[in-house]
């Protein structure tokens, strides 16, 4: 019993020198895990730029999206009257000389829309105005209100905008010529081959008009079009 309590006894001493003897080296560890930079986890490669898009390809786009070239408000006008003013599709003499009218009225939106623009106040309002040849005139801009901060000049009329009347006015043709109350009003019992030029045409007038919008860009947003943050 003696000798095994000495030894136990002579063991103590030992393990508490050895664990004395560890902890400077876990601290000189600890100092140099401190001491050593983080390396941050690599980012992830970011993805390469699409190619971009020819012309053809965006006109072919836009050729599926026709209507959004238009004025909202136009657009809207037109699928809530032309049911109504070609009764239908089933025109009889008035209904005929109303459905002109209202086609004409809306196609001369589509081109006034053209020239019209917008511009952010002071107060961060959204004001439309009318291009001019000097710059833009503002419609609904207070009397009394400090000037704008952005130039008007640089808002002045310009050809780009005579082109874009034109194709407006075009494009509001193909819609026009797209619906089947319109087709029927006009054209009750086509032949074969008017029913194919029907088909055919306003297709052939929306592409082109579509390649024209690409090569001939506009900035304005006018009355009627969305309003972007940059405007």
């Amino acid at each position: 019993m003696a000798s095994s309590s000495s030894s136990s006894v002579r063991q103590r001493p030992a393990t508490a020198v050895s664990a004395a003897a560890q902890q400077p080296q876990l601290l000189q560890d600890d100092q140099q895990d401190l001491l050593l930079p983080k390396q941050e986890p690599e980012a992830a490669p970011s993805p390469p730029p699409p190619p971009p898009r020819s012309p053809l390809s965006q006109a072919l786009t836009s050729t599926a999206n026709l209507a959004n070239l238009l004025p909202t408000g136009t657009l809207l006008a037109f699928n809530l009257l032309s049911p109504t003013f070609t009764n239908h599709g089933a025109c009889d003499a008035t209904t005929a000389l109303l459905t002109r009218g209202l086609l004409a009225v809306l196609a001369l939106s589509c081109v006034l829309a053209s020239f019209t623009d917008s511009l952010k106040g002071p107060d961060g309002r959204v004001y439309y105005g009318v291009a001019t040849p000097r710059g833009l005139w503002l419609i609904d801009y207070p009397p009394g209100a400090p000037p704008p901060a952005a130039d008007t000049a640089r808002y002045r009329l310009a050809f780009v905008d005579f082109v874009h009347a034109a194709l407006s006015a075009a494009v509001f043709g193909v819609v026009a010529a797209r619906d089947k109350n319109v087709v029927r009003c006009f054209c009750p019992a086509p032949a074969r081959e008017t029913e194919e030029v029907l088909d055919i045409l306003p297709l052939g007038v929306g592409v082109l008009c579509s390649l024209l919008f690409v090569a001939f860009p506009t900035r304005r947003h006018g009355i009627g079009y969305p309003v972007t943050n940059g405007s």
